[in-house]
């Protein structure tokens, strides 16, 4: 399947192709306004009441964009009323290529899983579980193109622990290696100039944005906890916050300048 041409400037002024990146934790589909709603609305977390709708909603926004990441997508239980999250968002949304990694199972009720939708066909697409004391977080590693001219994309949600979040971050810089186009997405759970995250820029070609939007919680955004770290020769033309309050955590988005080298066209097969 083709999908339509990147969005470029006029020729002769800049022809640099464009990729537009979406990361989310989505909550699978679930609805949080205030930090009391985890108490008084958690019979909501278990059964799919509005999930659809809102993942419906959430269809109508990132279908502008190239890549998405998504976290805590559930991949067929109780609570998303046994739908593929991932699968049903890239059909809402027309991207043609998709992949899901469930990392967590809690019986029937829930699942939990990262995602990545694509309107290119990946090249490669592997899954790893991340270390931790308590398992079920993972990367979703994407590769796009060849050699030296390859785009890495990987999708993670870390855990809430320094020294956990710290074995993980190193273990996605060994993923990341030595690329020089690369692109870490997902709900980090860590502010970017956290020393964990610090290690990583120190031994990969990512680096700390030069802001980070904050994207938690999603009522009253106050921390940068979901990120977008791309790698220097990857120019950032903005990176933001979408204001759609549905799960959380805020969505966030970048704009990216590429090499002209790099996939040559990111959309096109």
């Amino acid at each position: 399947m083709t999908s339509a041409a990147p969005a470029v400037a006029a020729p002769g002024v800049d022809d640099a192709p464009r990729l537009r990146l979406l990361s989310c934790n989505i909550l699978a589909g679930g609805s949080v306004k205030r930090y009391r709603d985890y108490v008084t609305h958690s019979w909501k977390h278990v059964l799919p009441t509005g999930k659809r709708a809102n993942l419906d909603g959430l269809a109508r926004v990132i279908g502008e964009f190239d890549l998405v990441g998504l976290q805590e997508a559930d991949a067929g239980s109780l609570r998303s009323g046994f739908l593929n999250q991932t699968q049903y968002l890239a059909e809402a949304a027309g991207f043609p290529y998709w992949s899901h990694q469930p990392n967590r199972r809690v019986s029937r009720l829930a699942t939990s899983s990262n995602g990545l939708l694509a309107r290119r066909q990946p090249d490669e697409v592997l899954d790893y579980p991340l270390p931790g004391r308590i398992p079920g977080r993972g990367a979703l590693w994407a590769r796009f193109g060849h050699g030296d001219d390859a785009l890495i994309v990987v999708v993670a949600h870390l855990s809430l622990g320094q020294q956990a979040r710290a074995r993980q971050l190193a273990f996605i810089a060994e993923l990341i290696g030595p690329h020089a186009n690369a692109v870490l997405m997902g709900d980090l759970n860590t502010p970017a100039d956290s020393s964990e995250l610090e290690m990583l820029y120190a031994r990969t070609s990512l680096v700390r944005p030069a802001q980070a939007p904050p994207t938690f919680p999603s009522w009253r955004p106050r921390r940068a906890l979901d990120h977008i770290l791309v790698s220097r020769a990857l120019e950032v033309e903005r990176l933001w916050a979408l204001p759609y309050p549905v799960s959380d955590h805020l969505p966030i988005a970048a704009s990216l300048r590429l090499p002209k080298s790099l996939l040559r066209s990111p959309r096109n097969d």
